[in-house]
């Protein structure tokens, strides 16, 4: 009876969330025309267990409590040089969400990593304990170090061991992000079959395939994504594993002109776009040029999100994460909901 009672309040609470999103997913259909013509998507709804989404704190504005989410990462919390934890997100933003709320642990300095992450330097348990303080009134912690030094990976090991075991007296869900992997690296600083022995949930970040340096391309294309979950589904359980999807897209250009330059680069300029006249103002040269750029875009809409939600789901995946709210093309919203328990459990 009790497991009942519990089946039943999921449902109220599923059912509840469905009507508030239904008004505010048609509000999302309208909101906004695209400045192009999208593929048209067809079929039904992808059904999941789970909806992730990332927040980040300063640009909490555009998150909508309505949204079918399961669970929200609130990035994040960081690291400072002493080995003390700073920007710790205020839980109390998000107090009308629904769903679970986690903690989002980032180290963004590959140094730093190591100085935190390196018992030699005493600082491991000493954060640990900080990082438990900070997430009391989270539901979760969400661990997302990507710069860790390849002579850490053991380090790394025993620091995500640790922080589980804390979550476990507490009550608390753990999760890990890890970067895209498409077969098992030798001496890969993020081993999955290890990690997922230790996290509630894998965290694949299955993004970047192209980035800011790189030669211009898709941020996740439909072949890249796909050998990836084919991997991933052969070494984490499904019931661990989430797929990440971007909601956002990049451009690459013929020019950056806000830059450092050398002098043959300035003077390329100057002759190529027939500026406007060199002055000397105290007797520096100055001029103002008239620059044509242009920029190659690869980005993510609707359709594009929900071809490769289709297609995750063809791998038995039941459970996705975005990176992250606001990013987003708001009509994709109407083409995922969330699944409703089974009451033959």
């Amino acid at each position: 009876m009790k497991k009942f009672f519990s089946i039943l309040l999921i449902f109220c609470a599923i059912f509840s969330v469905s009507a508030k999103n239904k008004e505010t997913l048609e509000s999302l259909k309208n909101q906004r025309k695209t400045a192009y013509r999208q593929k048209s998507i067809s079929g039904e709804p992808v059904e999941m267990q789970e909806i992730w989404g990332w927040v980040m704190q300063s640009r909490f504005y555009e998150f909508d409590n309505d949204l079918p989410l399961t669970d929200v990462g609130f990035f994040a919390t960081d690291v400072d040089c002493y080995g003390n934890l700073t920007n710790v997100p205020d839980r109390s933003k998000l107090a009308n969400f629904p769903g679970r709320v986690h903690l989002v642990l980032v180290c963004d300095s590959r140094s730093l990593t190591h100085f935190v992450l390196d018992p030699n330097f005493g600082i491991t348990d000493k954060m640990i304990k900080e990082i438990m303080q900070a997430a009391e009134p989270f539901d979760g912690i969400n661990v997302d170090y990507e710069l860790i030094p390849g002579k850490d990976v053991q380090n790394f090991l025993n620091f995500l061991e640790k922080l589980k075991n804390e979550c476990k007296k507490v009550g608390k869900m753990f999760t890990v992000c890890v970067p895209a992997r498409v077969k098992t690296i030798s001496d890969d600083v993020f081993p999955y079959e290890k990690i997922a022995v230790l996290a509630d949930r894998v965290m694949i970040m299955a993004y970047d395939e192209h980035w800011s340096t790189s030669q211009p391309g898709p941020i996740a294309s439909m072949n890249w994504c796909e050998k990836i979950v084919d991997y991933a589904v052969t070494v984490i359980p499904q019931e661990k594993l989430v797929m990440g999807l971007p909601f956002y897209g990049r451009s690459w250009a013929n020019e950056k002109p806000a830059q450092a330059w050398y002098f043959e680069g300035v003077n390329r300029i100057i002759d190529e776009y027939k500026s406007g006249r060199v002055i000397y103002i105290n007797d520096i040269p100055n001029v103002e040029v008239t620059m044509k750029v242009k920029a190659n875009f690869w980005f993510e809409d609707a359709y594009s999100t929900v071809a490769k939600m289709r297609l995750y789901k063809n791998f038995n995946v039941n459970k996705i994460a975005f990176w992250r709210i606001g990013q987003e093309d708001k009509t994709v919203w109407q083409w995922m909901k969330l699944e409703e328990p089974d009451f033959a459990e």
